[in-house]
């Protein structure tokens, strides 16, 4: 019975997904390659003055997506600054100069980490023009990005790569906005609140009196996990009732994140003509998945100690309605997308339970990822593993009939740097300097020794891979945290992104090279093989020695 009620949930999990990959899947490759406007796409075009049918080189492309980020910043920050005297403030002031900046590159980054208590801090404004609308275009900016990837991969001697404001404007309209609808109606029907009720009083057991927080919570559960962005309207997340009440909503929540990410794969084989293509990448990132889920299931089972025995398990942190499996199933999928929710306590998993939350961080959140971020993270990936191949058989490498030159490779190169730089820099920073130290530290850790630079390790891989999850031990509402994790996921997000913008646009100006006898297959088990192979290696080698000195060294203590 125990195995049986372990396998269900991940069966339906994979019956659902396999479901949907192929109709969801050529449903987005249709919005990107349509010519047909929507009469309120028109309307919309119209007002901020965008030709449609004008494609963009890559460098107008980018700047685009970094206007369009940092003026969502600024009108969030704005926000948050004048909360008191906005309707529906709910008698909350405004929010911190330190914090509103971080929260602020937070959301519109699709990081969505929240060093604060969000239903003790945000009024209902902030809650819905604020965040909510954030978690719409920062997904939709992502997916617009892996697109434009593939168009340069699938174009003849191009200079463009499509139109940021057509893309990010058919992702949110066409793609996010009607599904979230639809989630936000289901989550409903199982129990997830939606009201303005503001704070309401009850009596409790013992006699005493509680204020429950309501407010706008299906809609933005919706989109918080639809598009990877992980931002909970409660302080617990997606642990607390109101958010996530039963097994089956916690099911159907695990799906929401994983629906976009997993069908992605097909809208890219269908946009390069090749749907093999795109089974390839499926492969590698379902088998990262699933190696990855087991893993923490088997950690989280056995739970070595006193306590853990006792229970019947390292219940420590977690939910019964969820248990063990359905929480490392939850904090699997969440830190493999980039979407960061959580449903139980990853502070609280054991040693090198806690440990795989931040590999999969480190791994860039490509099995599956976050909406968009995980493709083009993976395609990059591949790029690197035929070049590698190439080197092997003495060819020139290819990938999808395109040269991989020495510009290619630079910006490929450039792109697997760029999060271990931020997470092992700010890591450093945050002990080497003699006063960040001393006030992280006293401050920030609530477990010093070997706990205590994970979690601060933990926070670094979180903000510079745009994930928003955090080891629960740590207080990250310090000047020198909101700063510094400030600038890693607003640099983990848009250098990245440049980078795989000039990429496109690299690939994009190449004409097609014929395949001969001694080109790569690149849908074939040898070569998803291959790209395991990189991706495992890559972030083994970066990360080993960090690793060595913080949940490791805890977990063989």
């Amino acid at each position: 019975m125990e195995v049986l009620l372990a396998v269900l949930p991940v069966a339906t999990l994979v019956l659902v997904l396999a479901l949907l990959h192929r109709p969801l899947g050529d449903y987005m490759a249709r919005i990107f390659t349509s010519t047909k406007d929507a009469r309120i796409e028109r309307v919309v075009y119209r007002l901020i003055g965008v030709d449609p049918r004008a494609e963009q080189s890559w460098g107008a492309y980018a700047r685009g997506v970094i206007v369009f980020s940092v003026i969502g910043v600024l009108a969030l920050y704005l926000l948050q600054r004048t909360q008191q005297l906005l309707p529906g403030a709910l008698g909350l002031p405004a929010v911190p100069e330190g914090l509103a900046f971080n929260t602020a590159i937070s959301f519109v980054t699709n990081t969505n980490w929240q060093s604060y208590s969000p239903e003790l801090t945000m009024g209902y404004t902030v809650q819905l023009a604020g965040l909510a609308v954030q978690n719409f275009l920062s997904a939709a900016v992502g997916i617009a990005v892996a697109i434009a990837l593939v168009r340069g991969l699938a174009a003849r001697r191009s200079g463009t790569i499509g139109n940021v404001w057509v893309d990010v404007f058919r992702a949110t309209f066409r793609l996010l906005l009607p599904l979230s609808l639809l989630a936000a109606v289901v989550l409903l029907a199982g129990g997830v609140i939606q009201n303005l009720a503001g704070f309401t009083e009850v009596g409790t057991i013992a006699g005493g009196t509680q204020n429950l927080p309501g407010g706008p919570v299906a809609s933005q559960e919706a989109i918080k996990l639809l598009g990877t962005n992980g931002g909970g309207f409660f302080n617990a997340n997606s642990a607390h009732p109101f958010e996530n009440p039963t097994p089956w909503t916690n099911l159907f929540e695990i799906v929401l994140m994983l629906a976009i990410p997993f069908s992605l794969p097909r809208t890219f084989g269908r946009m390069v003509g090749d749907t093999k293509q795109g089974t390839a990448i499926l492969a590698v990132m379902a088998t990262l998945f699933a190696v990855s889920m087991t893993l923490l299931g088997i950690l989280e089972s056995a739970g070595a100690g006193t306590a853990p025995a006792l229970a019947g398990g390292a219940m420590e942190g977690k939910e019964t309605r969820f248990g063990i499996l359905g929480s490392t199933l939850f904090g699997t999928t969440s830190t493999l997308t980039s979407t960061g929710a959580v449903n139980s306590m990853h502070d609280s998993y054991t040693s090198l339970g806690g440990m795989l939350p931040m590999i999969n961080m480190m791994l860039g959140e490509i099995a599956p990822g976050g909406v968009g971020s995980g493709l083009y993270g993976m395609l990059v990936l591949a790029v690197i593993a035929v070049f590698i191949a190439g080197l092997l058989v003495g060819r020139t490498p290819e990938y999808l009939g395109k040269k991989i030159g020495p510009r290619e490779m630079t910006l490929a190169s450039l792109y697997i740097l760029v999060t271990p730089t931020l997470v092992l820099a700010g890591t450093a920073l945050s002990f080497a300097i003699p006063p960040l130290r001393e006030n992280v530290e006293a401050v920030s850790i609530w477990n010093p020794g070997l706990h205590g630079l994970s979690e601060v390790l933990y926070a670094f891989t979180s903000a510079s891979n745009n994930n928003g999850s955090a080891f629960a031990g740590l207080t990250a509402n310090t000047d020198w945290l909101n700063a510094a994790l400030g600038v890693a996921m607003a640099l983990g997000r848009f250098v990245p992104i440049v980078i795989v913008l000039a990429l496109a646009g690299s690939f994009a100006a190449q004409d097609a090279v014929p395949a001969t006898s001694g080109t790569l297959p690149t849908h074939r088990p040898l070569f998803v093989g291959l790209l395991l192979g990189v991706t495992v290696l890559v972030t083994a080698l970066t990360y080993f020695p960090v690793l060595a000195l913080g949940p490791l060294a805890e977990g063989l203590n």
